[in-house]
């Protein structure tokens, strides 16, 4: 069973998407496997985060952030892919360094995820994109 989850995002930050994803896994036949999600872009990423404190996803944010500026930052001045904007090239450094799928298990038609934990999409451009989300329930 496949399926594609649409995300708007409005900027860099952490999207949530756990329910989107619950309801559809719960309405597959199939009560036990493994879910598989792929974010289908190069400059955004998928996590599983703390879904309770949405200090969390700022600090997150920050920090990253803070690893890896925008382009235009001097400390960047070595990047080459910088005409698609100063925040397109970071953004494919962070889908590089964080992961772009996710596997759960899913038991009884409920995912196995842990009580704090939710799935995002991580957004790492500055401007509003539509990303799409791929999952396989096997």
């Amino acid at each position: 069973m496949q399926t594609s989850f649409r995300v708007e995002t409005r900027g860099p930050g952490l999207y949530e998407i756990t329910r989107d994803v619950a309801r559809w896994v719960a309405e597959q036949d199939r009560s036990d496997g493994l879910l598989t999600l792929l974010i289908r872009h190069t400059s955004a990423s998928l996590l599983i985060q703390e879904n309770a404190d949405p200090e969390v996803q700022s600090d997150l944010r920050a920090f990253f952030e803070r690893l890896v500026p925008p382009s235009d930052d001097p400390s960047m001045s070595y990047l080459t892919h910088v005409y698609e904007g100063p925040d397109d090239m970071p953004g494919h450094i962070k889908a590089a360094l964080m992961p772009v799928s996710l596997s759960i298990p899913v038991l009884g038609g409920r995912m196995r995820l842990g009580t704090w934990q939710g799935i995002y999409v991580a957004e790492h451009r500055r401007a509003p994109h539509v990303r799409e989300v791929a999952a396989h329930l096997g």
